[in-house]
Order: C-alpha cells, then structure tokens, then sequence
C-alpha cells in the first residue's frame, strides 16, 4: 500500500482523508483503497500517465510491460503495473513532500 498511497498523495495530490482512503480536492470526492488500483486496473493506471503528462512528463511504451516517463523507466507483468512501478520510482527519486504541486513538476 506505501507504493499506491505514495502515488496517490504525491503524484495525483490526493490528501490522505483516514487510513483506507484519500480527498480528491480537485473533484470533491473521496476514493477508497478498493476504488483505486492502478496495479491491476489499466484505467487506474492511466490517470497517473494523464497526470504526469500535466506535468511535463512524456510515457513511452518499450514493449507490452515496459514504459518509460522520460528517462524513467519500469516494467511489470502487466502494462498497468509497469505504469505504477515507473511512477513510483519518479516519487521515490524525488524528496518531495506531499502535494507541493508535485514539487514544481518533480524538480
């Protein structure tokens, strides 16, 4: 859970509402735990793409489980878990505190 809720807080700014789910501030909405799993679920997985490109980042595609924001890339068994594994890696690249409009697009 440290990886999606990592994901949630830094890249897509969601505040942590209690400990089984998140405030959406720009939609007005809370997503529970079970409502966001980009690990197994591709259109999860994509809001975090659509959200890095607001931000600067280009996704690139290797082959059906690697892809790559930028020169930061991942794989997994799935293309939505590849997705989730490179966004944690730009999240664990960067010391930045939750929500500082993701450290002005992540240094």
């Amino acid at each position: 859970m440290l990886k999606i809720d990592s994901i949630a807080r830094r890249i897509l700014g969601w505040k942590l509402n209690r400990w089984d789910r998140w405030y959406d501030y720009e939609k007005g909405i809370f997503i529970h735990e079970s409502d966001f799993q980009p690990e197994q679920n591709i259109n999860h997985a994509m809001l975090i793409v659509r959200r890095l490109e607001e931000l600067g980042f280009t996704y690139t595609t290797k082959d059906f489980s690697k892809i790559c924001f930028n020169d930061i890339c991942a794989s997994g068994e799935t293309l939505a878990q590849a997705i989730t594994n490179a966004a944690y890696s730009i999240v664990e690249l960067s010391s930045i505190p939750d929500n500082t409009r993701i450290a002005q697009k992540l240094c």
